[in-house]
């Protein structure tokens, strides 16, 4: 599966939901875009790594799951989405 398309359909599976397709879109679009913008690379390259699937996938569930912004010591990154991540990242310093 490519980053450019995972569906919405596809989350939905992944979920174990319905009806629930607006709310769907806005986590998978707000997914790709923090993917995009962590690792400073294009669709295309993105395209090219499968594991960005698994990505975005655990970060539409977190999403999902979490349903609100809570910030801690102990809040950090998931880090299996970390670690794909990084392993592409053109971000890091």
């Amino acid at each position: 599966m490519k980053y450019s398309e995972i569906t919405i359909a596809e989350i939905n599976d992944y979920l174990h939901v319905d009806n629930e397709d607006n709310l769907i879109n806005i986590l998978l679009t707000a997914s790709k875009s923090f993917v995009k913008g962590y690792t400073g690379l294009s669709i295309e390259q993105l395209d090219t790594y499968e594991d960005m699937a698994i990505v975005i996938l655990c970060l539409c569930a977190e999403m999902y799951d979490t349903r609100q912004y809570i910030l801690s010591k102990k809040d950090v990154i998931n880090p299996v989405i970390k670690t794909i991540l990084d392993m592409y990242s053109i971000n890091l310093l």
